[in-house]
């Protein structure tokens, strides 16, 4: 039976929100304060109950333990599932329900409490309206006994087989990171998604490399990509930008079933699209726009980008916050940022725009930045690739010695002035504020439509597509806002603070952004990579960005 505890202070005895039955603890709290009704309880069991090794990886055993629980909550629901009622008249129990990457989350961790280890998982629970009977049944008698079961039904097995695949994910990660390649994608694996994007095509091909590009890592075959330009081609439905999704999406480790457990790309990877009408604050577009009528293209600011504008910006701020690999598809792309064929350049004289052909391989032989490109209409960037893949009825062929030839006749290019990449920005703190105008409340709110709004910012981020959960978003939305409030310079360093506030929530747990002071928002946060808090912050009209060249500086 669970009772209610108590601990004392100096001040005396405080009431403590953690009930206890037997060895397990549930805390309660609550969401916020117009959410009475609907508490947040975070259940903790000790390691010694399941069996769990202190030494293990804590991500993996967080993620492995989430999707088990996942299904205790779902059975709990089915117990007291009624259809003719909705939720908060019936009740029902919470979870968050993870896509297939492996990642850090505030809805289930570990932690050490009087030096013992307990594994936290972390629901919310909408109680039944004026139904105090079946509330109680619900927290004292339903939520403890599937905790039980939980425990009970702990697969060992199946939790040392996620240890041992993320042990070789890693393995993988670390091969690329002291080689010349920047991806990896291993024969067997299953690309194309199912139609609701949860796990592989029932059906689907299996990946084979072709072996003049195979390479084996850790025991696995498979196709690498080595860093430079790559081209991936091919005809219509072929499975081009299917390949550069999953690309995408190996930047994060997956789960065993997934499909793509050994796609692994470069973690600092970003696919860039155009993104007409996003904003952009003073940054530097030169190397793609030369210049800009009535502006400037060196301190470029706009509240409505073009597309070509704005696929100039979007791979300038990656470079600036550290990307090292690109991943673009022509589909998302403007078509004269990507590329001018020989007639049209003849018949423009003098076009402001420096179309990414001319620049790709600067980009990687200057600034160290490899590009992988899905190209289905122009041969224009077959002579200036690495490495050209065709995709043919989702195989992939190495084309590069035949694409080759069909360039060797072709007109050489007028070498384009090098230019420079790296420029740092930072931003000052008089629009940093979660605060609107003239107001003594903060604003803060994660919309289903696209939208981040903080203070007096709507900042739209529909463009960004390595998000990947709508926690992910929220943990974003609530470090900008930490961010904010606990400033205290007056010209902030972004990479520094933002750096610093990840390394906090990994270490501290991702929670620690969280505050209950704002309606609107589920429980769940999902740790994010730098790459996307940028993105956001980028977006963000009212901000005062200062640019200065690192050169200017000496």
């Amino acid at each position: 039976m669970i009772y209610e505890g108590s601990y004392y202070d100096e001040g005396g005895t405080i009431s403590d929100p953690t009930y206890w039955d037997n060895d397990v603890a549930y805390c309660i709290e609550r969401t916020h304060k117009l959410t009475l009704d609907k508490p947040c309880i975070t259940i903790k069991i000790p390691f010694d109950r399941l069996s769990l090794d202190e030494t293990r990886d804590q991500v993996v055993l967080s993620d492995f333990a989430l999707r088990e629980w996942a299904h205790h909550i779902k059975a709990l629901n089915e117990l007291i599932y009624n259809r003719s009622r909705s939720d908060k008249e019936n009740g029902a129990f919470y979870c968050f329900h993870p896509t297939n990457a492996v990642l850090q989350r505030n809805v289930s961790f570990v932690e050490v409490i009087s030096e013992k280890w307990y594994l936290c998982l972390m629901i919310t629970v909408q109680l039944p309206f004026k139904n105090n009977d079946k509330a109680m049944r619900m927290l004292c008698k339903m939520l403890p006994r599937e905790v039980e079961a939980f425990i009970a039904n702990f697969d060992l097995t199946q939790l040392n087989a996620a240890f041992a695949l993320a042990k070789k994910q890693n393995r993988i990660r670390e091969w690329l990171k002291s080689s010349d390649y920047c991806a990896f994608i291993a024969n067997g694996s299953i690309l194309p998604r199912n139609k609701d994007n949860s796990g592989p095509l029932e059906g689907a091909l299996p990946f084979v490399s072709p072996e003049d590009v195979e390479v084996e890592i850790c025991g696995l075959r498979g196709m690498g990509i080595k860093q430079g330009v790559t081209v991936i081609t091919g005809g219509g439905y072929s499975g081009k930008s299917t390949l550069l999704d999953a690309l995408n999406s190996g930047i994060y480790n997956h789960v065993l079933g997934d499909g793509r457990e050994f796609v692994i790309t470069d973690p600092s990877a970003m696919e860039i699209s155009a993104e007409e009408g996003r904003s952009i604050n003073n940054i530097n577009i030169t190397p793609f726009i030369k210049w800009i009528p009535q502006g400037s293209a060196d301190r470029f600011s706009t509240d409505y980008a073009s597309g070509s504008t704005s696929q100039a910006a979007n791979i300038m701020e990656a470079i600036n916050f550290g990307c090292k690999l690109l991943l673009i598809d022509e589909d998302r792309s403007a078509t004269n940022f990507m590329i001018q064929d020989i007639k049209m350049r003849s018949l423009i004289k003098h076009d402001p725009i420096t179309p990414f052909t001319e620049r790709v391989r600067e980009l990687y032989e200057a600034a160290h930045v490899s590009s992988i490109l899905v190209i289905g209409g122009s041969g224009e960037f077959l002579s200036v690739a690495d490495q050209i893949i065709l995709m043919d009825n989702f195989m992939p062929k190495n084309v590069t010695e035949e694409a080759k030839k069909l360039c060797e006749h072709d007109q050489p290019r007028e070498r384009v002035p090098l230019t420079k990449w790296e420029i740092e920005r930072k931003i000052t703190a008089d629009h940093f504020s979660s605060y609107p105008q003239g107001s003594g409340t903060e604003k803060l709110m994660v919309s289903t439509m696209g939208y981040v709004m903080i203070g007096e910012e709507q900042i739209d981020i529909r463009g960004l597509y390595n998000i990947t959960s709508h926690a992910q978003l929220a943990a974003i939305a609530f470090l900008i806002r930490k961010l904010a409030i606990s400033n205290q310079d007056r010209l902030i360093f972004l990479q520094e603070k933002i750096q610093k506030a990840l390394e906090d929530m990994e270490r501290e747990g991702v929670d620690i952004v969280f505050s209950s002071f704002f309606p609107g928002f589920e429980r769940w946060l999902e740790l994010p990579r730098i790459n996307e808090v940028f993105c956001v912050i980028n977006r963000m009209k009212h901000l005062n960005f200062i640019q200065q060249d690192p050169s200017e500086q000496a």
